[in-house]
């Protein structure tokens, strides 16, 4: 009697739950709050100037500078708005590379810090076409890292052939010199007479973050 009690009464229990499981409203699921939409504005040119590399820094510029646009509201009822832009960081480390390739990059660069603020960030390695990179940053907006080696040295070529197309070969080194120095002086604190002086030793030129940043090339050592 008592085992077929324990089973009635077992039953029974069952019954109960599932007749108040049928009167209880459906379960309430809380949602967390959406978190705020992150905007990634970060490029880097991590290794060799090469045209590959390019092609990806010039389309990112392009493409954050468009993404990063936003209507500032008047200040005034007969004001127009303003547009303004998100700035992009971009971050270098590299031993340089192609001085057509860093040419095209530091022209693109030009065109797109006069709406769009460009923060460029030496880590690492800066060298060669790397430092007329991190030189074209937004003024006051060019970061280095304290242990980051920057190296300088003139234009280097290379070609062989017959003696006219060697001078040929010589004459174009010498003119993408000279642009070289010219965006230097124009992106730096360097003259060009310091410039040549510098190149005019034939050896690479090592500078520490700090002496980067008395000459120019950056603004802040972090």
């Amino acid at each position: 009697m008592a085992r077929t009690t324990k089973k009635k009464s077992t039953a029974l229990e069952g019954e109960q739950e599932m007749e108040m499981m049928e009167e209880m409203p459906g379960n309430i699921i809380l949602m967390p709050p959406p978190a705020p939409e992150i905007k990634l504005r970060k490029i880097g040119l991590i290794g060799d100037v090469d045209e590959e590399k390019s092609s990806d820094v010039i389309h990112a510029l392009y493409y954050l500078r468009e993404t990063g646009r936003y209507e500032v509201p008047p200040a005034t009822k007969r004001g127009k708005p303003k547009i303004d832009y998100d700035p992009i960081d971009f971050i270098i480390s590299t031993h340089g590379g192609s001085a057509s390739d860093m040419f095209a990059m530091h022209d693109v660069m030009r065109e797109i810090r006069k709406d769009c603020e460009i923060h460029t960030f030496g880590v690492g390695k800066v060298m060669s076409a790397g430092v007329l990179l991190l030189a074209s940053g937004t003024k006051g907006k060019r970061k280095i890292g304290k242990n980051c080696r920057v190296m300088m040295h003139s234009v280097i070529g290379g070609n062989s052939g017959p003696i006219f197309n060697l001078e040929n070969e010589m004459s174009e080194i010498r003119a993408t010199q000279d642009r070289y120095i010219a965006a230097l002086r124009s992106e730096t604190k360097m003259t060009v007479k310091q410039i040549n002086n510098f190149f005019g030793r034939h050896v690479d030129i090592y500078l520490s973050a700090e002496e980067a940043v008395k000459l120019g090339i950056a603004d802040i050592v972090v």
